[in-house]
């Protein structure tokens, strides 16, 4: 069993997922970071690869995938930097990516790569639902690999019931329409959002991210899905210490104060 499938069998809530921008704030951090977070009770973690036009994304992780690229990382060397991680790291590893850097590395050979260093997903933020039935679910399946999609608020119940009919993992559900980014608070109409998805009884677990950032959003995003998703925060943090164990530990306390 996939290891995604594995934490939603035996964990139905408060599943914390931490998003950060391989080669940020250093270029051979990655594995580093890895540790740390599984270490600090993080139970899945998305691994960002940076792009020079993240358009889902907010100012914080644009311009952490800025100073990535500018470090050097790019997809071959990130897969050369995980090719061991399974030694030291257990929990589910997913790569979050635009398709312009993944097609110009190959999709099924970025598939296979993924399956040599057990990687357990990726989220695509531009792959288009249709194209991925199409084109890409056969080869991600033979990879064993979990394509993660998202919803946002305007994703109508049909479509969103025919996701969860040909997915499997979960569904990533974006808080607003908005870029990554933190906030203080989710409005009634984010909430809303969240409790007609929930009253849904939809086949996936859900996870909350886009907004994440404190004790109010992530408990607000827990009472309603599985879990959240922390990336901006994480992110800001990253960069302010320097060193992947304290910005976590900072960011867990943040959570429980």
């Amino acid at each position: 069993m996939n290891r995604i499938n594995q934490l939603f069998s035996r964990q139905k809530n408060n599943i914390l997922s931490i998003y950060f921008c391989a080669g940020h704030p250093t270029l051979t951090g990655t594995a580093d970071t890895l540790k740390a977070l599984e270490k600090n009770g993080v139970q899945m973690i998305e691994i960002g690869i940076p792009f020079s036009d993240p358009m889902a994304d907010g100012p914080v992780i644009q311009e952490a995938s800025t100073k990535a690229l500018h470090n050097g990382m790019k997809l071959s060397l990130l897969f050369e930097q995980l090719k061991n991680i399974r030694e030291e790291v257990s929990i589910p590893l997913i790569l979050m990516g635009y398709l312009n850097p993944i097609m110009c590395y190959g999709f099924e050979n970025f598939c296979r790569s993924c399956e040599k260093c057990d990687i357990d997903g990726v989220i695509i933020p531009d792959l288009p639902f249709k194209d991925y039935m199409d084109s890409y679910k056969e080869i991600a399946d033979r990879h064993k690999l979990k394509i993660i999609m998202l919803i946002t608020p305007e994703t109508n119940e049909q479509r969103i019931r025919f996701i969860d009919e040909h997915t499997d993992g979960f569904i990533y559900m974006v808080s607003s329409a908005a870029t990554t980014g933190a906030q203080k608070d989710f409005n009634e109409h984010k909430q809303a959002y969240f409790k007609r998805i929930e009253a849904m009884k939809l086949r996936n677990p859900r996870m909350i991210g886009f907004g994440v950032s404190n004790k109010q959003t992530y408990e607000a995003a827990c009472a309603h899905a599985s879990g959240a998703i922390i990336g901006s925060r994480f992110v800001t943090l990253l960069e302010k210490e320097k060193n992947a164990e304290k910005a976590i530990c900072q960011l867990i306390k943040e959570l429980k104060e």
